[in-house]
């Protein structure tokens, strides 16, 4: 089996099987991302199967790139495709009304009635092809002649969770709630992601999976009768660290990225300032796999329940000890009874508050959980063990609101004008407050592509630029699609990704070439 490679970013490439076509192509990359799992070698961090590619990431610091890439050719030429366990799922689907808007248009578009375009997806035998995007989301192959569509001109930032789609030949089911710009046609009840489960995800590749047409109060019944009892239930009381007194704008726990679980769709998510989080851990003392609370724009006040070691690091958000400013980058023992509180960014857009022990992470592919109100946050168990170490220099956030980025070229040069690419290069794009963890949204000068900007779903890098087809350059973060289907322009060089990190809504964002591009 030939393979052929395309770097994305300095930790990692795609590879490509050029002398296969159509479902083998995806099937080679299923087989060689099976064969690593078993058998991961040293440095690498995930393989991910996409339709054509299999993204493969590593540790630059461990493996060098092309031992790497020595070592998955010969796998390659040794890896066959085997054939998989062929399991039938049945699954009920509401098509239409408020559960599918898109349904309408495109049924318009093919001359048909609602009715018969649901019928045609309804009565075909589709097969599980990868998960990826999102935790349990499952592409199937299978889709009638006639029925395939493109993306959305631009994404929705909402799509809910169940929601049954189409994206060009693919059709899926959103197991969560999540931004998506494929056509919404119904919705579905069955859970498809279980974090708690072994294995977490419902459907796997080469399972077959056929709908059946259930009414909306079905559904909405179903949907009801899932949710009881779906509140986590509260951590013991002798682990609870803080009370959640005021939420602030979005505050949640992160720690280091988590690899490993991509060919699920579960992305490895972590801080958005890694560097930020670790100089907190480093200076109470935590070891580097610590999480704390990151803290945007504005944030929460919290009441200490139990003494605790802290330190406040990254964005200066006026954090306050008992209505005292804390200097950032130092150690502070507070106790039982305190009050800790943000007001709003003055400099940068996300502070870390870190505590000794660290705190209890949530399970890889739960959603991001957003601080509320009366929300208790417990320590690590065990407790993040000790770790004497001289915290990395101290890198002040900047308060210029203009940065200029490095970029590294994209996997999709071709799809790019010569004028889209100078206009990226040469125009001053601003930051979006539709930003967050997903992406970091860029408004200003379009870029002009030659072609429609739709790909074969394959596995995305942080800092990965996407241009979808309002041409208006989106920046993936940790909790990004762990693959999309946007082409993309370049990769932020990871140095500089904590400067986007931080940078608050309306910064003035340049490009600068640190490779060389081609239109």
């Amino acid at each position: 089996m030939k393979l052929e490679t395309r770097d994305v970013s300095e930790s990692s490439f795609l590879a490509e099987f050029p002398e296969t076509s159509g479902e083998d192509e995806n099937r080679s990359a299923v087989a060689l991302a099976d064969r690593l799992a078993g058998k991961p070698p040293k440095g690498l961090l995930d393989a991910i199967p996409g339709a054509t590619t299999l993204f493969v990431l590593f540790d630059p610091g461990i493996v060098e790139r092309e031992k790497l890439v020595r070592r998955l050719r010969r796998l390659a030429n040794e890896t066959g495709i085997a054939p998989r366990e062929t399991r039938r799922f049945r699954i009920p689907v509401a098509y239409g009304g408020e559960f599918g808007p898109d349904l309408p248009v495109l049924a318009n578009d093919r001359g048909i009635s609602v009715e018969e375009l649901a019928r045609r997806h309804a009565g075909a035998d589709y097969t599980v092809a990868f998960l990826g995007f999102s935790p349990g989301f499952a592409y199937l192959t299978g889709l009638p002649p006639g029925l395939s569509a493109a993306r959305r001109h631009s994404p929705r930032t909402r799509v809910p969770a169940g929601s049954l789609a189409i994206g060009g030949d693919y059709t899926a089911i959103y197991p969560a709630e999540s931004p998506g710009g494929w056509r919404l046609i119904g919705r579905s009840p069955v859970r498809l992601f279980d974090p708690a489960a072994h294995p977490p995800a419902l459907l796997r590749p080469g399972d077959r999976v056929f709908f059946q047409p259930v009414s909306g109060e079905d559904v909405r019944a179903r949907i009801a009768e899932s949710r009881t009892g779906e509140r986590a239930a509260p951590p013991a009381p002798e682990d609870v660290v803080f009370e959640t007194l005021t939420a602030g704008l979005f505050t949640s726990i992160q720690g280091p990225p988590r690899f490993g679980l991509g060919a699920s769709g579960v992305g490895a998510g972590g801080a958005m300032d890694l560097p930020a989080l670790d100089r907190g851990n480093a200076i109470v003392g935590n070891a580097s796999d610590a999480a704390g609370l990151e803290i945007t724009l504005s944030g929460p006040e919290l009441l200490l329940t139990t003494d605790a070691l802290l330190c406040v690091t990254g964005a200066d958000l006026d954090a306050r000890w008992n209505g005292k400013a804390v200097p950032l980058e130092a150690a502070f023992p507070a106790k039982a009874g305190d009050r800790i509180s943000f007001r709003y960014a003055a400099a940068g857009m996300r502070a870390y508050l870190c505590v000794k022990g660290g705190l209890a992470l949530p399970l890889p592919g739960e959603p991001v959980a957003r601080l509320a109100k009366g929300d208790l946050i417990a320590r690590a168990r065990p407790p993040a063990p000790e770790s004497p170490r001289v915290p990395s220099a101290t890198a002040p956030v900047a308060r210029s609101r203009d940065l200029t980025l490095r970029v590294l070229p994209g996997p999709q040069p071709s799809f790019f004008s010569a004028g889209g690419m100078n206009a990226f290069f040469s125009a001053t794009y601003r930051v979006s407050p539709d930003s967050d963890r997903r992406g970091i949204h860029l408004d200003g000068p379009p870029i002009e592509l030659d072609r429609p900007p739709d790909i074969p779903p394959e596995g995305t890098a942080l800092g990965s630029i996407q241009v979808p087809a309002n041409g208006l350059p989106i920046v993936l973060g940790p909790d990004r699609p762990v693959t999309g289907g946007y082409a993309k322009i370049a990769t932020v060089v990871a140095s500089d990704w904590r400067l986007l990190a931080q940078a608050l809504p309306g910064t003035a964002i340049r490009f600068q070439a640190a490779g060389a591009f081609l239109a």
